[in-house]
Parts: structure tokens; sequence; C-alpha cells
């Protein structure tokens, strides 16, 4: 198995147990992270982020399968099922996962998934009605990018 590889399912494994820390550890200092939610996260934010995630979860559960990787590039497939605290609703989000590695970390982590899929299930119906729109799909990045905001200016949990 390429160290990569290997590194790639440390990645997804620490994210099972919820532990950031050990998903951060994958990470080289300058990551990129980016996803439908969270786009452009750099360095420190990426890592952020992923400790506000593992940390609010209460009911997360994640799988992954579908891993490879060379010297340059990676991917993954992975699926996370959990409540969206703010609605309550179930959530089962399938996402396609791009790495780019330097130095033996990762540094570009692209998550894709269907937004206005994820959507329809955190919001209901009116995700599903209005959720395909840019502008509601540019207010809840927004919504997103103040929530980490606010989550890292509590400082480290």
């Amino acid at each position: 198995m390429h160290p990569h590889e290997e590194l790639i399912r440390r990645f997804y494994t620490a994210f099972q147990r919820r532990d950031a820390r050990g998903m951060i550890e994958c990470y080289h200092v300058e990551v990129e992270f980016s996803d439908p939610a969270f786009p452009g996260l750099k360095g420190p934010r990426a890592g952020g982020m992923w400790r506000m995630l593992c940390t609010r979860a209460t009911d997360l559960r994640v799988e992954f399968d579908e891993v490879s990787a060379d010297d340059r590039t990676g991917r993954a497939r992975w699926e996370a099922w959990y409540t969206f605290s703010q609605t309550g609703r179930p959530v089962h989000n399938v996402i396609a996962a791009e790495f780019e590695f330097r130095e033996g970390r990762i540094a570009r982590h692209t998550d894709r998934f269907d937004l206005w899929r994820w959507m329809g299930m955190a919001l209901g119906w009116k995700g599903r009605a209005l959720g395909w729109l840019p502008p509601v799909q540019r207010a809840l990045q927004k919504k997103c990018a103040h929530l980490l905001d606010q989550w890292l200016a509590q400082g480290p949990p």
C-alpha cells in the first residue's frame, strides 16, 4: 500500500473516532481544504473546522472506501450519517474526496457533494425548494464561515 493511501486511511479512521487531532496530524501546516459548505479554508481554519465538527457531533457515523493514492494525488469516497443540530433532521451525505500531497502530508483536500441534496436533508422542504439557488448556497457558506469564526474565537476546547 502506498504511504499516501495509508495517510488517507489514517485520516478517515481518526474521523470515525471523532479524533480531530489525529485528522489534523495528517494535514500539511499549509493545507487547503474546500467543500461546498466550507470553501477555501487554509491552514488552521481547515483544522478548526474538523475540531468544530468532531466536537459538536453527537451521533456521527463515518464510513470510507475506494481509497487510492500515488506520489502526488489521492482519492476516497466517504459517507457520513448524522443529525443536523439546527433542525434535528437526519442527514446521509455521500462525498468524493480528492487529495494532493506535500512532504508526506495532505496539502490539498477537496470534498465534493451535492449541496442541494444536502440542504434538502438538513433543512427539509425549504432546502429542497430553494437549495439549488446560488444566492441560497452562498448564504449557507457565509453562515458556515461565521460559525467557524465563532468557534475559533472561543479557542481550542
